[in-house]
C-alpha cells in the first residue's frame, strides 16, 4: 500500500515509488510530538576516510519529512498569521517530503531545490542521530535549524543539499523548516497582518523549542542558519527583540538582508493589485487564482539591465518588512542599539557572489572600459580610482570580473563588514552589569570553483554541509572539489553550533581579521581590505 505525506496511518506504510520496500518495522522509528506521534525512518550514516571531525560518530541516523507546524495556509488562512497545527490521532507518516511553498520550475538554479506540489506547505523536516528524549536531567544534542534561501520568493527546504546527514554524523540534530514566499509571504496587503512569511520561522522555530527534545535535541542549544535570503533570515530574527529566546546563536551565510521600506511594501502592493484589476485586501487578492498571483509577481520582480540598479540601490521588494511591529527598525539598527548581542554570530561571503551575472557577456564586455561598466553599477566617482587600485588582481581578469566583483562587494560583502560594525556598536552600548556581549566571527570563501573559475554565490553552502557527493555538484564545483577543505568548514560549523566558537579569532574593528577558506585555509587580517574603498 502507497502512503501520501501526512496521512495518518496505524500500521507502516510501504515506501514511495522509487524507494525499496521497508524490510519491517524496525527500519522505523516513532516519536511523539504535542500534536501526536510521526513515523520516521532510520538511514545511515557513512564516514568518510579521512574525516576531520574525528571521535566515532553515529553510524546511522532518522529523517522525519514533512512535520506540520502549522494548518495549511489556504482558503481564509491564506494571507493569515500561521495558526499552530491542531492535535491529531493515530501516527503521522512523516518518510516523504511535504509540499513546498515554492511552486512549479523555479528555473536554472545553483542549488537543486525540487518544488512539491500540495497545500500543507508550513512543514519541518527534523534528521537526527538520536530520536528519544534524553534521560532526566539531560540536555540534549545541539540543535540547527536551517532557513533556506531564493530571494524570499524561491527555495525549497526539500533540497538533498540540506539533509542533515553529515550533521548528525558528528552529533547535531538538524531542522530544515518552510515558510510562505513572494507575495504570500511578505506583500503589502491593506487588511492582513504584516510579515506572514516571518510569523511562519516564528511559528517554525517554536515548534523546534517545543518539539525538539523528542528527537534527541537541546532547545537550549538551537543554532539557527540561512545562506542568501536565508542568510538575510536569521540576521533579521538577531535583531527581532520578539525572537531572541528562540535560538542561542547565528550562522549566516553570504545574507542577503531586506529590510523592505514600509512605504516601498505599500506601493508594490498596490500596484500588483491595480494590475490585477482587484482591490488591495485579504478578499481581493484572495480572489485571484494563486497561479495569476505569482505570474503578476513574476513580471513585477524579474530582474533585467532595467531593473538591476534598483535592486542594488533599494534591495529585494518583497522579503521582511520594517512594519514596527515585529520588525522595529532596520536590522542594522538593532543591532548597534545591542539587540541580540549576546549570542554568538558567523557571517560571511563567497569572494565573487554574484560575477556570474556576467558570465555570458563576458566576451563582449572585454571591450567595455572597466570605469565605465563600474559607474553604470554605481560605483561613486571619487571612489573608482582608488576600488581598481585596491581589487587590481582582479581587475587584470577583464571587465566582466571586476564589475561581478563590484556587485558582490555591494551586495554582501561590504554588508558584511556593516554587521561586525554594528555588534561592536551594541557590545560598547551595553550598560553596566549587563549581560556580556557574545562574539562575531568573520569569513571569506575564496576557493574558486572547477566550474566557474571564482567563489560564486552558493558555492559554500555544500562544504558547511559536507555533502560534495550530492546531486548537481559538478555544474556548481566542477569536478573533484576538495573534500579537505569540506571537512575543515563543516568541522568548524559543527564546532560553532556546539560551543559557540567556530575555532577561529573573533573580528573586530575597523580592518577585522577574518578565516579564509581556501587550499590551504587561513586567517588573514584585514581580510576584506579590498572593499575598503566602499565603506
Amino acid at each position: 500500500m502507497s502512503h501520501t505525506p501526512g496521512t495518518e496511518s496505524s500500521a507502516p506504510a510501504a515506501a514511495s515509488s522509487g524507494e525499496r520496500e521497508p524490510d519491517g518495522p524496525a527500519e522505523f522509528v516513532e516519536v511523539d510530538t504535542l500534536a501526536g506521534r510521526v513515523r520516521g525512518r532510520w538511514r545511515p550514516t557513512v564516514r568518510r576516510a579521512g574525516d576531520a571531525s574525528g571521535g566515532g560518530g553515529a553510524e546511522r541516523s532518522a529523517a522525519f519529512l514533512g512535520i506540520p507546524f502549522a494548518e495549511p495556509p489556504v482558503g481564509e488562512l491564506r494571507f493569515a498569521a500561521p495558526v499552530p497545527k491542531s492535535p491529531w490521532t493515530g501516527t503521522l507518516d512523516a518518510l516523504e517530503f511535504a509540499p513546498t511553498a515554492q511552486r512549479g520550475d523555479p528555473g536554472v538554479t545553483l542549488i537543486p531545490e525540487p518544488s512539491v506540489p500540495g497545500e500543507s506547505t508550513l512543514n519541518v523536516n527534523v534528521f537526527t542521530p538520536s530520536p528519544t528524549a534524553p534521560a532526566s536531567g539531560g540536555s540534549g544534542l545541539p540543535v540547527l535549524v536551517w532557513i533556506h534561501g531564493g530571494g524570499y520568493f524561491a527555495g525549497s527546504p526539500a533540497s538533498p543539499w540540506y539533509d542533515g546527514r553529515s550533521f548528525n554524523r558528528d552529533g547535531v540534530v538538524t531542522v530544515t523548516i518552510s515558510y510562505r514566499l513572494g507575495f504570500d509571504g511578505f506583500g503589502w496587503i491593506a487588511d492582513a497582518p504584516s510579515n506572514r512569511g516571518v510569523r511562519d520561522w516564528l511559528l517554525a522555530l517554536e515548534w523546534v523549542q517545543r518539539n525538539i527534545a523528542a528527537f534527541g535535541g537541546d532547545p537550549g542549544r538551537v543554532t539557527i542558519a540561512g545562506q542568501s535570503a536565508g542568510g538575510g533570515a536569521v540576521l533579521t530574527l538577531l535583531g527581532m527583540p520578539a525572537a531572541q529566546h528562540l535560538f542561542h546563536g547565528v550562522y549566516a551565510l553570504s545574507a542577503a538582508l531586506a529590510d523592505v521600506a514600509p512605504a516601498r511594501s505599500e506601493a508594490f502592493g498596490r500596484a500588483l493589485a491595480a494590475e490585477a484589476g482587484a482591490e488591495p485586501t485579504r478578499a481581493g487578492f484572495g480572489g485571484l487564482p494563486e497561479e495569476r498571483v505569482l505570474e503578476l509577481q513574476k513580471q513585477a520582480t524579474e530582474l533585467g539591465p532595467d531593473t538591476l540598479g534598483s535592486i542594488i540601490d533599494e534591495g529585494l521588494p518583497l522579503g521582511p518588512t520594517i512594519d514596527g511591529e515585529l520588525i522595529e527598525r532596520p536590522t542594522l539598527e538593532s543591532l548597534a542599539a545591542g539587540v541580540g548581542r549576546g549570542i554568538p554570530l558567523v557571517l560571511g561571503a563567497t569572494d565573487d557572489e554574484f560575477t556570474m551575472a556576467f558570465a555570458e557577456a563576458e566576451k563582449k564586455l572585454r571591450w567595455v572600459p572597466k570605469s565605465l561598466l563600474l559607474k553604470k553599477l554605481g560605483m561613486p566617482k571619487d571612489r573608482l580610482k582608488p576600488y581598481l587600485r585596491a581589487n587590481a588582481d582582479v581587475a587584470a581578469k577583464g571587465t566582466a570580473r571586476i564589475g561581478g566583483r563590484f556587485l558582490s562587494d555591494r551586495m554582501f560583502r561590504t554588508a558584511a563588514l556593516r554587521v561586525v560594525e554594528a555588534r561592536e556598536a551594541g557590545a560598547a552600548s551595553a550598560s553596566a552589569g549587563a549581560d556580556a556581549s557574545a562574539g562575531t566571527w568573520l569569513y571569506r570563501f575564496s576557493w574558486p570553483s572547477g566550474a566557474f573559475g571564482f567563489a560564486e554565490h552558493c558555492l559554500d553552502v555544500p562544504f558547511f554541509f559536507d555533502c560534495l557527493d550530492g546531486p548537481a555538484m559538478e555544474p556548481l564545483a566542477g569536478p573533484n572539489p576538495p573534500q579537505a577543505l569540506a571537512d575543515e568548514l563543516h568541522t568548524a560549523a559543527v564546532a560553532f553550533i556546539g560551543t559557540g566558537d567556530p575555532g577561529w579569532p573573533t573580528a573586530h574593528g575597523p580592518a577585522p581579521a577574518a578565516k579564509v577558506w581556501d587550499v590551504p585555509s587561513r586567517v588573514q587580517p584585514d581580510a576584506y581590505a579590498s572593499v575598503g574603498p566602499l565603506r
